[in-house]
């Protein structure tokens, strides 16, 4: 049975990019509060470049996994019931890409702003999306899809 969107925790209903926004905020204002810096300027022209690479695949994977939703025009609305279920491109090697995007961008960023509070707050965002978020996804999909998502998740992992 299909659970209706009326009984979603109200925690569901906060956009997953947003909760990645807030928590980055979080941490800047720990920055800001208890200041961690980098010491050693190679140090942070090393984490300084990591972090545009980071950024870079965060952005290619999101639009990738973004670009097949809306060719197939199924919802990415973590409540909302899918038509489809995607499993090419980057849903080939995670069944959460978006979500490994979103964790990459704020890395990226985190880095490139050389920030250390928003990566020691990043673990409650996941915490947040793996026990909270993503089993209702889950199980939203496997109301829908069945025995064809069930197959998909043995043999492609939650995250990498």
């Amino acid at each position: 049975m299909q659970p209706d969107a009326t009984v979603v925790s109200p925690l569901m209903r906060i956009p997953p990019p947003l909760v990645f926004i807030l928590m980055y905020l979080v941490g800047v204002a720990a920055q800001r509060t208890l200041p961690i810096s980098i010491r050693t300027s190679d140090a942070s022209r090393v984490i300084h470049v990591a972090g545009f690479v980071l950024v870079g695949f965060g952005i290619l994977i999101a639009f990738s996994a973004l670009g097949l939703f809306r060719k197939v025009s199924t919802t990415i609305i973590p409540f909302e019931k899918p038509s489809t279920l995607v499993t090419s491109g980057p849903y080939r090697f995670s069944r959460n890409p978006m979500y490994v995007s979103m964790t990459l961008l704020y890395l990226g960023v985190a880095a490139i702003r050389l920030e250390i509070w928003p990566v020691l707050v990043l673990p409650l965002v996941l915490v947040y999306l793996n026990f909270l978020v993503i089993p209702v996804e889950e199980r939203r999909l496997h109301d829908v899809f069945g025995g064809e998502y069930q197959a998909y998740g043995a043999r492609v992992r939650r995250w990498l």
